[in-house]
């Protein structure tokens, strides 16, 4: 079950995300966070040294989710083979930031 918070009137999820396939070299953090910008996703994505890239991403439950199905294609030169959602606390990110 999701943590959904309320907050000023509006549902709040937070999730991790750990994405794994050919991820790394293909632009998956910067589209990302070009996404979540779109959306109005808060949080953070990072290259991980499995060759993964994880993220936390926070925002109202629709935005949240779409950012999540994004993931799951990916920008052109990814082939994402899995994405796992594991449901987290919201820390009130403010931005998106990938590093």
């Amino acid at each position: 079950m999701a943590l959904v918070r309320e907050s000023m009137g509006a549902m709040t999820k937070a999730v991790d995300v750990r994405i794994t396939g050919r991820v790394q070299g293909v632009s998956f953090r910067a589209r990302t966070q070009a996404r979540a910008q779109q959306l109005g996703v808060t949080g953070w994505v990072r290259n991980e040294p499995d060759g993964s890239v994880a993220g936390h991403f926070e925002g109202t439950v629709e935005a949240v989710d779409e950012l999540v199905a994004w993931c799951r294609r990916g920008p052109a030169y990814a082939e994402v083979d899995e994405v796992d959602v594991v449901d987290s606390e919201p820390t009130g990110a403010e931005g998106f930031g990938a590093g």
